[in-house]
């Protein structure tokens, strides 16, 4: 892809593995929320996703967008999620359109399902013993009020594909680390997901032909409750890490 992409909330720490690893490989404009500690190396803009002005003057020109920026907090209330998650993704939809941006790749998270993750079934799901995987078929079962913006902000995504014909895949991302794997937390483990393979995830989102998708992004951790086959089968993700190859922070097994 030639073409200009924006990646919003490009100041976090989704946002800090996309660049560690794609930094080169494509001509970003990047939506800082607050000013960078340092001058970025790509054309850059500071502004709030909930600012139809500046929602405007980020998707100028691109053709593709990385929307990261909301509030990621889980235990966020309803009026921050409500404004930052929903309406202001609803506005950078809106200006994708009228932009006429081809491909919209939207940071989804485990808990728009985390529901799932029932007294029963825990912690026998975390272990890779255990058989019970979602696919991202099921019906969004969210935990919380964070977890509701996320579901809600996917099927917006339905919504402007199937009325506007723009290009969606929405990436539930499991547990962010950079280095190694969650030490002694067998939920974290289960959806690990290293920095190079959000990286991996999200060129194959960028580079990949589809439709309207749900993918789950996690590595290929021997323990996991999320498939990959689906992000394996449509965007050809081929993920490298597992949380399985570490002992606390030291790498044991397997190649990186």
């Amino acid at each position: 892809m030639d073409e200009t992409v924006l990646l919003t909330g490009a100041g976090g720490y989704v946002g800090e593995a996309v660049l560690s690893e794609l930094s080169d490989e494509y001509d970003w404009k990047l939506l800082f929320h607050s000013p960078p500690d340092e001058v970025p190396d790509h054309e850059y803009l500071v502004g709030d996703v909930i600012n139809d002005d500046d929602v405007r003057a980020a998707m100028e020109g691109v053709s593709a967008v990385i929307h990261l920026a909301g509030d990621p907090r889980p235990e966020a209330p309803w009026k921050s999620v409500l404004s930052t998650n929903v309406d202001g993704t609803q506005k950078m939809y809106e200006a994708a359109v009228d932009e006429g941006v081809e491909k919209f790749v939207y940071a989804s998270s485990n808990h728009a399902v985390g529901a799932y993750e029932t007294d029963e079934r825990t912690p026998e799901m975390y272990r890779s013993e255990d058989d019970f995987l979602l696919d991202g078929t099921e019906f969004p079962r969210p935990g919380n009020f964070y977890g509701i913006s996320k579901a809600s902000c996917e099927v917006m995504g339905r919504y402007y594909h199937d009325t506007h014909g723009i290009s969606v895949c929405n990436i539930r991302i499991g547990n962010l680390t950079k280095g190694h794997p969650p030490i002694d937390y067998e939920r974290g483990q289960a959806m690990w997901l290293s920095y190079p393979d959000c990286a991996r995830i999200h060129r194959c989102a960028l580079e990949a032909d589809y439709g309207f998708e749900i993918v789950y992004g996690i590595s290929d951790n021997d323990r996991k409750y999320y498939s990959l086959e689906r992000a394996r089968e449509v965007l050809g993700y081929d993920p490298q890490d597992n949380s399985a190859h570490w002992d606390g922070d030291e790498h044991v097994d397997g190649e990186r």
